[in-house]
């Protein structure tokens, strides 16, 4: 299918695909009267400081490279959209709202700036840097979603909204009511009151809970200071660039240090699920108490770093990309473009969608009553040719309970097996790892010969073609690993 905003941009004015849904704040009066301005010097002052931050947001997002001043694109009503397990067909109104909601709900982690300094630096701010653990943070908050919030939950705010908002275009037919609400677009909207949002429930308590463990502060569990600091462990620093592998690992030990006692993360090792393994993270002693724990399984976060490609990705990965997206247990992909993390939550046609970290927005005290939460939300869907994805990325997957393991470990491989690529991309195996070597470490030293041991190991590996291996160091037991066919048309495997 072409290019829909090709098609139309002639015609039309550049819009955002979703655009903004405006909710009343309660606990400030002030918004509550519509048509008052207040003191004049006031309401001025207030324009300036909000015209210079707008300002200052607009120069570090242009200078970053991820949210520039071009069309942004549109979406198709003539072919299904895929967000995270599930299928939308926008040209029906009912599922075109339930898109925008569901993906207004995700939580969205951005560049910030105005946050404490980093330890060990100066710095306040991770634009130009950060986005790879963002990605890492938008994938996790996923996951603490899926595992703390009731099935098919959606923020009450994308509920109130004065307009249709989602921007689709039909292929097709482009009505005069269209046009002209583009013309109109420049509008001032008022707010819409609607129904008050319960702040007391039960579900937005959590919420909020699971989006202030991400705030920008030191005690933040999954917060970027406290990332940094795990990352250590790998040789990384603030303003390092962190790959895909690496945040994998550090989001294990930022989950198995935190009070989510209920929840495992699992990272497969050289493109491989150990079965065994996961039953034996996930199976709980009989001093947790808490209620998944009493069941005897924590709930799963399955993390597989894979390469899919060398330098670009293989387009035979492209179909098999797109089945663990439509899959309901997959959590969404941290991976991007060189250097450019995003996060990868559907697709359609031959576009992945994402969210994208590349924002620089000020930091949010997270530790204030009621804090906002409108920042930690998206509501413009971007995407993004599959043919500009970076091979290297992690894809995430989630299971609630051991039944939930099982189904997961069948759509997966079935997923895996149905692409074009004759080799899977990672495999689930029977057992255990009882290979995988051990480390000791003493002061930052490795007390082993890694290479040598290493090479011991690959002997006995039977292995289609030759391997190349040579281990990470800074990654502790982690290694890369090169695969390549005898004809070299299956391309590489890099963990």
């Amino acid at each position: 299918m072409m290019d829909v905003s090709d098609e139309f941009d002639s015609g039309m004015e550049a819009t955002d695909d979703l655009a903004s849904f405006e909710v009343v704040n309660l606990s400030n009066p002030s918004l509550l009267d519509l048509g008052t301005d207040g003191d004049g010097h006031v309401q001025e002052s207030k324009d300036r400081t909000k015209l210079k931050t707008k300002l200052i947001s607009a120069w570090n997002n242009v200078r970053y490279g991820g949210w520039s001043l071009k069309s942004k694109p549109r979406l198709s009503k003539s072919s299904p959209v895929c967000l995270l397990g599930q299928s939308y067909q926008l040209s029906f109104s009912g599922e075109r709202e339930s898109f925008r909601r569901v993906f207004s709900s995700l939580l969205w982690m951005t560049y910030r700036r105005g946050f404490p300094p980093l330890d060990g630096s100066a710095l306040t701010s991770d634009a130009g840097w950060g986005c790879m653990l963002r990605s890492a943070q938008m994938l996790l908050a996923h996951g603490l979603m899926l595992h703390m919030m009731p099935a098919g939950w959606t923020w009450p705010a994308t509920h109130h909204q004065t307009k249709d908002d989602l921007e689709v275009v039909d292929a097709h037919v482009l009505d005069d009511s269209l046009r002209e609400s583009r013309h109109d677009s420049g509008k001032h909207r008022r707010r819409s009151l609607g129904t008050a949002l319960d702040c007391g429930s039960h579900e937005e308590r959590t919420h909020r809970r699971i989006v202030s463990w991400f705030g920008d502060l030191p005690s933040a569990p999954f917060g970027l200071h406290r990332l940094v600091e795990l990352g250590r462990a790998s040789g990384k620093r603030a303003g390092d660039w962190y790959g895909p592998a690496i945040v994998a690992h550090i989001l294990q030990k930022a989950v198995a240090a935190s009070e989510v006692s209920d929840l495992a993360v699992y990272v497969a090792q050289n493109c491989t699920v150990y079965v065994g393994d996961v039953l034996n993270l996930c199976g709980t002693s009989h001093t947790d108490l808490s209620a998944r724990c009493r069941s005897g399984w924590k709930s799963l976060v399955l993390l597989v770093p894979v390469r899919l490609g060398s330098d670009a990705l293989n387009p035979a990965y492209t179909r098999c990309v797109k089945r663990l997206l439509e899959l309901r247990c997959c959590m969404g992909i941290i991976g991007g473009k060189p250097k450019h993390s995003l996060f990868f939550v559907g697709f359609q046609d031959d576009q992945l969608i994402y969210l994208d970290p590349h924002y620089c927005q000020a930091a949010v005290d997270v530790q204030q009553d009621n804090f906002p939460l409108e920042s930690f939300h998206c509501k413009t869907v971007r995407k993004m040719p599959f043919n500009r994805m970076d091979p290297s990325c992690t894809v995430g997957f989630y299971a609630g309970s051991r039944a939930d393991f099982q189904a997961l470990c069948s759509d997966v491989t079935k997923a895996l097996t149905s692409s074009q690529e004759k080799y899977p991309i990672f495999t689930f195996v029977e057992g255990h790892n009882v290979e995988e070597m051990s480390f000791v470490v003493c002061k930052g030293a490795v007390q082993e010969d890694v290479r040598s041991s290493l090479s011991r190991w690959l002997s006995r590996l039977h292995v289609f073609g030759a391997m190349l291996m040579t281990a990470d160091s800074e990654a502790l037991g982690q290694t890369r690993c090169r695969r390549y066919s005898l004809t070299g048309k299956h391309g590489i495997w890099l963990l």
